[in-house]
């Protein structure tokens, strides 16, 4: 997995956000998050070796800004150099997570035209109101290659009426002390609904509060994804 993060900071803006890795990280080395600034490795996918070779060899996915949001205000500035670096490098697959998904109009490129075809692009909400708020504007949008992030799901939702347009679904819980808990029961529902639109699903992690057959269970951080992995819940169409 290579990562390419051209700046990093980022703002909380909705309910899922409330214990972000990224402000809790940051938090811990004294770093102010809402502090946007352009990183050292802003060139990565273009940059080359001695050997006048890129750095960033063919054919994998790059994830893209997962320590920030590609659609925020403060890197207009910057991104339509991404956009050219991503236009020079077909042979990269870029996926990026937002929570902005109604910027992504106002942001893109001239010839963007129906959709790069080596971008995916993910819109991340975590209950109904956000679902029905957010999902709308990504099935509109005009994209060729679209995921839905249900991390952290908050509560049990429905999005059978979004899925048509949606590659893959992607459900997770929350980690951290005092994190919200995660019921087993909306994962399964998020499945089936998948499952009934032929609809790629992956159950990524578990919650800290993790909340099974109604009981409440604590898992340490070490065992979100293994028991997540363990329930063996994927779906993959035909």
């Amino acid at each position: 997995m290579a990562m390419w993060n051209p700046w990093r900071g980022c703002h909380r803006i909705s309910e899922g956000c409330k214990f972000c890795y990224i402000h809790k990280g940051d938090a811990k080395r004294g770093v102010d998050t809402n502090q946007i600034e352009r990183t050292d490795s802003f060139d990565a996918p273009v940059a080359k070796d001695k050997k006048g070779e890129f750095k960033m060899k063919s054919n994998q996915t790059i994830y893209v800004c997962f320590s920030s949001d590609f659609l925020l205000e403060e890197a207009d500035q910057w991104r339509h150099e991404c956009w050219e670096m991503i236009r020079c490098r077909p042979d990269l697959r870029f996926l990026f997570l937002t929570k902005r998904i109604e910027r992504l109009a106002e942001c893109l490129p001239e010839d963007w035209g129906d959709g790069y075809n080596n971008v995916t692009i993910g819109c991340s909400v975590e209950n109904q109101e956000m679902a029905d708020r957010k999902l709308p504007i990504l099935a509109e949008l005009p994209i060729k290659h679209r995921n839905i992030i249900l991390q952290p799901l908050l509560g049990a939702v429905s999005i059978e009426k979004y899925l048509d347009s949606a590659e893959l679904v992607l459900v997770g819980g929350e980690s951290d002390s005092c994190a919200r808990p995660l019921d087993y029961e909306w994962v399964l529902s998020v499945r089936d609904q998948c499952v009934r639109h032929q609809v790629d699903f992956d159950f990524h992690q578990c919650g800290t509060w993790f909340i099974v057959n109604g009981e409440m269970k604590k898992l340490n951080y070490a065992m979100l994804y293994k028991c997540a992995k363990e329930c063996n819940i994927n779906y993959r169409k035909g």
